[in-house]
């Protein structure tokens, strides 16, 4: 297993019984000794977009849990750095935040594509330490994130592709069941 850092995915072990987590893929978007942040990205939410933002009333996109925390929050990551200005790339041409009216201006003048951008509800945080800690339980599986993964792969499926794409024993965790019991 390799060092934990900004961009890369935390997959959730396969029998993990925590509901919020229980075969999560999340992007770590910050890591440091401060603490952690990351988006769940196989988790739709609720709602739509335009059933959150009234400026996006014509915007049916899908938006995702981000984890349990501060679920009064939006949060996106997005490939458009050209129209959205102010946001940390963790990985090339990966994108976290930024200018939300940037984001809403580029959306409705269509400069910005679906399969560009990904918005959240929420997100999952790390205190200081605890993160480290949790890999060490062999809670999470890490592996670098790609934009096949992040932006081109269905929800459902990112859990079973991220574990195939780490290869060798990870690839066969993809037929596990969800309680060993009832296997």
């Amino acid at each position: 297993m390799k060092s934990i850092q900004a961009g890369d995915l935390l997959i959730s072990d396969p029998f993990l019984k925590d509901p919020h987590f229980s075969r999560a893929v999340i992007l770590l978007c910050e890591h440091n000794e401060e603490g952690s942040f990351g988006l769940m990205l196989n988790k739709p939410y609720t709602f739509r977009l335009n059933e959150l933002l009234d400026q996006m009333e014509d915007i049916d996109w899908d938006i995702f849990t981000g984890g349990p925390v501060q679920q009064d929050s939006i949060h996106f990551i997005h490939t458009a750095p050209e129209w959205i200005a102010d946001g940390l790339e963790i990985l090339p041409g990966i994108c976290w935040g930024g200018d939300f009216q940037d984001v809403i201006t580029s959306v409705l003048k269509h400069q910005i594509q679906p399969e560009q951008i990904k918005f959240f509800v929420g997100y999952s945080g790390w205190s200081a330490g605890q993160l480290a800690s949790e890999m060490e339980e062999q809670t999470w599986l890490n592996v670098a994130a790609n934009k096949k993964l992040l932006f081109y792969t269905p929800p459902n499926d990112i859990w079973k592709e991220a574990l195939k794409h780490m290869g060798g024993k990870y690839a066969q965790m993809v037929n596990y069941p969800i309680d060993p019991q009832l296997n």
